[in-house]
């Protein structure tokens, strides 16, 4: 029992470095579209047309899952998990190393090509990591495994536009107010890029000596088998909803607050908020969905109140602005972060520890926060938006952890690969919005999140109960 407890713990702790990882390189990455637009000088690049190109960061990032998820899950499937992260890593670094050459010589497509590549590393570290954690245990503790190694997943993502700013944006801005040109300030995005890169790669060759858990299975199992299981595709359309869904109203924040009267700076500084949530409600999952005594779970959950309140009151007292970092305390907002993660904890009770009864509440919860932010006025509705990143939080492992309930092992990489493809909701969705929202206004594109959240309800209580 001892040594079946450590090659868990093994196993987790080194998948949870994984979650980290690519957490923080796909928001540095999101994050890296404000950047580019200014490093690159794509207003003279292509003028009129600006907008659009600087959002291909983010539909060139997603579009690999689309593009290479399935074909990861052949190959993982073959070399085993570990093989297939290192192989991960390895295109991680690969794609980070592309972006020096491509800002030395300005150019915007070879960097869009290194963000692909990167992008596609990031997808067998997905492949790979969901299904390893998804049965490295018992399968009832399953969404509490994955929720962990997803708040971890969040700390990254919450940080990474902070770091994304100091590092990339404040010092080109400073070089270009003191006469730099674009090319002389484009400089900024390559060092982080460099160092992402050689650490990744440290990473990869410490990680190819680690000797981690083996999961083995019914290799007699034909891997089309995986195709003709209806929860999988299922699960993934529900992976597409959410993932669409949850990018598409973030992206919408902002032009929702800047409609209704909010400086820009002050909107973007919010949105920061609805990232902070997501990790919270995934501490609280992988608290109050794992085995542990009540006792120890109100312990655990008290701690996470408290830090609750200090990313409301940090991520909203810290930005970066005329390429300088300003903090003005905000202790106002901790509060009401506090007291939105209090009734995010109070409703995760309700769900009883059962995956799919606390997503089939989240997803009820977040259709009624868009309803009332359509409706009510802006100073109540931002914060109606801003709690979604809440209730987004345990939506992906749920999702994940029912749409491959009862798989063989051998199965899973295939499956993941399925599930994995249709990350790429995060591209076609914000799109659709983005088009409501110039034809006619940001509250009516929040109509699109709720015909994904209504699916994500149908899923958790009636479809994920068939076999």
């Amino acid at each position: 029992m001892s040594q079946q407890k450590n090659s868990l713990g093994v196993g987790m702790a080194f998948m949870a470095s994984i979650f980290f990882i690519f957490g923080f390189i796909t928001n540095f990455n999101i994050a890296m579209k404000d950047q580019v637009q200014l490093a690159f000088d794509l207003k003279t690049l292509y003028p009129g047309w600006e907008n659009f190109f600087a959002n291909l960061v983010n539909f060139v990032f997603f579009v690999a899952y689309a593009c290479f998820s399935f074909l990861c899950g052949g190959i993982i499937k073959k070399i085993g998990y570990k093989s297939g992260v290192v192989v991960g890593l390895v295109l991680v670094a690969i794609g980070s190393y592309m972006f020096f050459p491509a800002v030395a010589v300005l150019s915007y497509p070879l960097f869009l090509t290194a963000v692909f590549v990167m992008a596609t590393g990031v997808v067998f570290l997905q492949t790979a990591a969901n299904p390893y954690v998804a049965i490295l245990g018992p399968q009832e503790t399953a969404p509490a495994r994955l929720n962990l190694t997803q708040a971890l997943n969040g700390v990254a993502t919450t940080i990474a536009p902070f770091l994304a700013g100091i590092l990339v944006l404040a010092p080109a801005v400073l070089a270009l107010k003191g006469g730099a040109t674009a090319a002389e300030a484009a400089k900024f995005v390559q060092m982080p890029f460099v160092i992402i890169g050689s650490l990744v790669v440290i990473i990869a060759v410490g990680i190819s000596f680690i000797k981690l858990p083996v999961i083995a299975g019914d290799n007699t199992i034909p891997s089309k088998a995986v195709l003709k299981k209806p929860l999988v595709w299922l699960g993934a359309l529900g992976i597409f909803c959410y993932v669409g869904a949850e990018v598409g109203t973030a992206a919408s924040i902002a032009p929702y607050l800047k409609t209704s009267g909010f400086a820009l700076d002050v909107a973007v500084k919010l949105s920061a908020i609805y990232w902070g949530g997501g990790m919270v409600g995934r501490f609280f999952g992988s608290i109050l969905l794992g085995n542990l005594p009540n006792a120890k779970k109100y312990q655990y959950s008290a701690f996470v109140m408290v830090f609750a309140y200090f990313v409301g009151w940090f991520i909203t007292s810290a930005s970066v602005t005329d390429g300088q970092f300003v903090f003005e305390s905000q202790p106002m907002n901790g509060f009401i972060f506090l007291g939105i993660a209090i009734a995010n904890f109070f409703l995760m009770l309700l769900g009883k520890g059962k995956a799919n009864v606390a997503l089939g509440i989240f997803g009820t919860v977040n259709m009624l926060l868009i309803l009332a932010a359509i409706m009510m006025p802006a100073s109540v509705g931002m914060w109606c938006l801003l709690s979604i990143g809440f209730f987004n939080s345990i939506m992906f492992p749920n999702i994940f952890t029912l749409g491959v309930r009862n798989l063989d092992p051998s199965e899973m990489p295939l499956a993941s690969g399925i599930i994995n493809t249709l990350i790429v909701g995060g591209a076609v969705i914000p799109l659709l919005m983005g088009y409501i929202t110039d034809q006619v206004g940001a509250r009516w594109a929040l109509v699109v999140p709720i015909v994904c959240y209504a699916y994500i309800t149908l899923f958790a209580m009636v479809l994920s109960k068939k076999n």
